[in-house]
């Protein structure tokens, strides 16, 4: 079986190759339907929802997988999240949250003036590529936890679901 997933990111594609070892992985760039910062939960699912179908219906016989970063306000803090989606030929659609952490002020400050994240991230690191790389949540670990590690984690609670359900 094939797997689409909705997009270019080379973090994102190695996350699904690294947890779909036995599949052939195809990347595709598909829209999310979404702002492209996404600022809550529900928009950033959506995002991912979105791009797993789109991922889906582009050719028979496949998966498709989405996945969408973001950021959130939890009271007056702002943190960076993600969300995963995995859609089957059944309509079936498989949703799954990963790692949250907070940002800085500044960061908050730039979001809010249009900026996206990646482009944020890139001076607020001096770092070029940031979103293709570490990615914000690589920065804001020190380093202990990659795009692509965060990425995997999703991923595998995606499978896991998709698993679990298509053996019943």
């Amino acid at each position: 079986m094939e797997i689409i997933i909705g997009s270019k990111n080379p973090t994102k594609i190695k996350a699904v190759q690294e947890i779909f070892p036995n599949y052939t992985v195809h990347s595709l760039n598909v829209p999310s339907d979404v702002a492209a910062q996404p600022f809550s939960d529900e928009e950033i699912r959506q995002g991912a929802i979105n791009r797993a179908v789109h991922s889906m219906e582009s050719s028979p016989n496949v998966i498709g997988i989405g996945l969408e970063g973001g950021v959130m306000y939890v009271e007056n803090q702002l943190f960076l999240c993600n969300w995963g989606a995995l859609a089957t030929r059944d309509g079936e659609i498989f949703t799954s949250s990963g790692a949250r952490v907070v940002l800085p002020e500044e960061i908050d400050f730039d979001l809010k003036t249009g900026m996206e994240l990646g482009d944020v991230m890139d001076v607020y690191a001096k770092k070029q590529e940031v979103r293709k790389k570490e990615g914000a949540i690589g920065i804001f670990t020190n380093e202990l936890v990659s795009r692509q590690e965060m990425f995997a984690h999703v991923v595998k609670l995606l499978k896991g679901q998709w698993e679990y359900w298509s053996e019943r």
